[in-house]
């Protein structure tokens, strides 16, 4: 593994030590499966620990916004929200294959949500739901909430209370009381353009508790000051997994090498096609419905999708990019694959480099002026054709990814589904 940045010194001494490296390690420990883990390892610390250093200036804005609410300070919280999402996005190829962060996920990056649960929302949200008894319990005006029907209380918004009590209540997936997209809808509100121009426009006043707007204006700050410190612990929880000697790091650096490996290969296959191509794109374009826009509330899904595909390509590459500019990078699946087969590996390369082009060809049509969710929109024939060119090409690059699982004579990985992709017809019944 190696660690460099764009400084002259740093580069030269980095240079050193991969030339003097070069007379110890063996001739193919490029491709050595153990080292590869531990590249993907190193690189997953990496990730997180830039995620919980986002996450920390996202808990100081919140702090700054609730001690003096304005349209500054609530403007500040918001970028510090959506500066937050960049490395984050790049940690989820770590998700399938991974069990400790496939169970911890849900506390972090949990969506959709019924909103309702949490603060107080539109007339045309509706008022109930018969899949779930908390679709409008609206906690941060309730101090006392039913859940399978017993009476609890809710009179302190503590992180405690929100991560055991709330979360997923009722044992409800749609309960999400925690993580990045509580927190959005905490700073945005609810986005009622539909898909139409304009994000959420939740007011600042929402946390001022001289001129309160929305109600329970110290209730809404303590849930969102508890939101965000748990955001905080919970990344913290996650870097030290990933720490020499933690536990997600251990399951791999102490289990059979090319099951390790398969697990790098699983993350991509899985996250490429039933994840990313399937449930967070595939399925909004056909419904034309911006409620199953992944960042909905704010507008940055194009951000939050195309962050997840350079996270892709980098489990393969093995090479980072921090956000102080050094590169963590070593011996990677790509290294690997071109020592099985060079031509596969440079197939695959290809259509990871297209597939993060078809995604900042959305990227830049939102910053033209055209958000993710008028893009998809019904009508909007240019939109939704630029949306179902990365689709395809997420679908392409999976395949090339089960033909690299081929050229290291692996067992066959079962990638995660979506019916969007598999049975679309399922979506509309």
């Amino acid at each position: 593994m190696t660690v460099r940045n764009g400084g002259r010194l740093a580069a030269i001494c980095a240079t050193a030590m991969l030339t003097a490296a070069v007379f110890v390690l063996p001739a193919k420990a490029e491709t050595d499966a153990k080292a590869v883990i531990k590249t993907y390892s190193d690189i997953a610390l990496a990730k997180y620990e830039d995620s919980l250093t986002t996450a920390q200036a996202l808990d100081k804005a919140v702090d700054a916004l609730l001690a003096k609410p304005s349209v500054e300070t609530l403007n500040a919280a918001r970028e510090a929200w959506k500066a937050s999402r960049v490395p984050y996005q790049q940690t989820e190829v770590y998700r399938f294959g991974n069990k400790i962060v496939d169970d911890w996920e849900g506390k972090v990056n949990a969506w959709p949500l019924d909103e309702g649960l949490i603060d107080y929302v539109a007339k045309s949200y509706g008022t109930e739901s018969d899949a779930n008894s908390l679709y409008t319990a609206n906690v941060i005006a309730n101090k006392e909430i039913e859940i399978n029907g017993k009476k609890v209380d809710a009179s302190n918004l503590t992180p405690e209370f929100l991560s055991g009590t709330l979360q997923e209540a009722g044992g409800i997936e749609a309960n999400v009381a925690t993580g990045y997209h509580a927190i959005e809808f905490l700073l945005w509100g609810q986005d009622l353009h539909g898909t139409g121009p304009g994000a959420g426009e939740r007011p600042y006043t929402d946390y001022d508790l001289a001129n309160c707007t929305g109600g329970n204006c110290d209730r809404r700050a303590q849930y969102l000051k508890s939101a965000s410190d748990l955001l905080v612990s919970d990344l913290q929880d996650m870097v030290n997994d990933w720490k020499e000697g933690g536990a997600a790091r251990k399951n791999l650096v102490d289990g059979e090498p090319n099951a390790g490996i398969s697990t790098i290969l699983t993350g991509m296959g899985s996250l490429s096609y039933g994840e990313l191509a399937g449930e967070r794109m595939k399925l909004g374009l056909l419904l034309h419905d911006p409620e199953e826009e992944h960042d909905c509330f704010s507008d940055n899904t194009y951000n939050s999708h195309l962050y997840d595909a350079i996270g892709i390509r980098a489990a393969y590459r093995g090479s980072y990019t921090r956000l102080d500019g050094t590169v963590v990078e070593g011996p990677s699946v790509s290294d690997m694959v071109k020592t099985a087969d060079p031509a596969i590996d440079k197939e695959l390369s290809d259509k990871l480099d297209v597939t993060v082009a078809k995604m900042e060809a959305i990227k830049a049509r939102a910053v033209a002026g055209e958000a993710y969710d008028q893009q998809i929109a019904e009508g909007n024939t240019e939109g939704n054709a630029t949306v179902q060119a990365a689709i395809d090409a997420l679908i392409d690059q999976t395949k090339s990814i089960e033909r690299a699982v081929g050229s290291l004579k692996l067992n066959a990985i079962a990638f995660e589904g979506s019916d969007s992709l598999d049975a679309p017809d399922k979506v509309f019944q």
